[in-house]
Order: C-alpha cells, then sequence, then structure tokens
C-alpha cells in the first residue's frame, strides 16, 4: 500500500524532482504550490461553472497548470529519468482562441469591473488573481537566476486573460450585472 505520509518533510525540507533537498520556503517550491493552488482554484469554478463546455476548457487548462507544476518541481541541474510532459505554443494559441470566442458575446468594456456579480465569477475573479500571484513568483525565479521554463511565463499571463475573460462570460451566463468601477472624485 501506498503512503501518502512519508516523514521526510518534517524539519521543512523537501525534495525537487531530481532528488535535491530545498527548504520548503525555496522560491521554487513557492513557484509549484501557487500553481497547485490555482488549479485547485479552477477545480471550484469548473464544480461551479454548471456548463460541459467550460468544464473541458477547465480539465485542458488543469493538465496544463501539472505540466507548469512538473517542470517548477524539477531542479533544472540534475537529468533526470522520467520523461516530464512540456508546453507548447498551441497551448498559448488555445487560450488566445478561447478568449476570442468568449469575447465575440461579451458586451464591450466601458469601464474598470468589479469582481463580482455572480459566485462563479466571483471565484473565477479569485483563480485570476492567484494566476497572477504564479506569474509574479515564476518572473522572481527568472530575476533570482532560477530557470523557468521558456513558455511558463507566457502561459500563465495568458491564463490571467483568459479567466477574467471567463468571469465576465461566468456573469453573463448567470445573467449576472456587470459591476462597474466608479473612482470616487
Amino acid at each position: 500500500m501506498f503512503k501518502i505520509y512519508t516523514k521526510t518533510g518534517d524539519k521543512g525540507g523537501t525534495s525537487l524532482i531530481g532528488g535535491v533537498r530545498v527548504p520548503k520556503s525555496h522560491i521554487r517550491i513557492e513557484s509549484y504550490g501557487t500553481v497547485d493552488e490555482l488549479n485547485s482554484q479552477i477545480g471550484v469554478v469548473s464544480d461551479m461553472s454548471n456548463n460541459d463546455s467550460i468544464t473541458l476548457q477547465l480539465r485542458e487548462i488543469q493538465d496544463r497548470l501539472f505540466t507548469i507544476g512538473s517542470a517548477l518541481a524539477t531542479d533544472p541541474g540534475k537529468d533526470i529519468k522520467m520523461k516530464l510532459p512540456d508546453l507548447h505554443e498551441a497551448d498559448i494559441t488555445w487560450l488566445e482562441e478561447q478568449i476570442d470566442s468568449m469575447n465575440e458575446v461579451l458586451p464591450e468594456m466601458r469601464s474598470f469591473i468589479l469582481p463580482g456579480g455572480c459566485l462563479p465569477a466571483s471565484m473565477c475573479h479569485v483563480a485570476r488573481c492567484v494566476c497572477r500571484r504564479a506569474e509574479r513568483i515564476c518572473v522572481a525565479m527568472q530575476e533570482e537566476g532560477e530557470f523557468v521554463a521558456p513558455l511558463v511565463i507566457p502561459y500563465l499571463n495568458r491564463l490571467s486573460d483568459y479567466l477574467f475573460v471567463l468571469a465576465r462570460y461566468l456573469g453573463l451566463l448567470n445573467n449576472a450585472p456587470e459591476l462597474p468601477w466608479r473612482a470616487r472624485v
């Protein structure tokens, strides 16, 4: 029987794919932990969407997030024996196509909008914020000289755009009004 607990992390360390031990506070751990959080949040949005087409899109995205997580969890200085999946330009293009398709039916934005309107849209905005955090962490990794696969940051950037448009689209499907931001003067 496979045990879920190993006790190897009880002192605050963990292993990257490749076997190198690092503290759990390492930026690489923070990056893939945030991608995991994003993946879980997208699961919530999927469960709330009540739309088979959106659920299929989100499952595809969750698969790509596992791909990103495995890339971020791998020590770039070690040769590993297992074959890991990788991102492709087509994954980013696919997100852009989904964004364009949803935008065709959405009203033109005339102001910033507040997150909200209905629970599925609100949860999608939370996922968008987690996605932006994951992107910022990956950018910080690069700035610290840590390797980040070339398509990870563009994918996360486009995914946050997708999640913003999906939030608006979920609002439309749920007949929820968009909440325009009105700056106090």
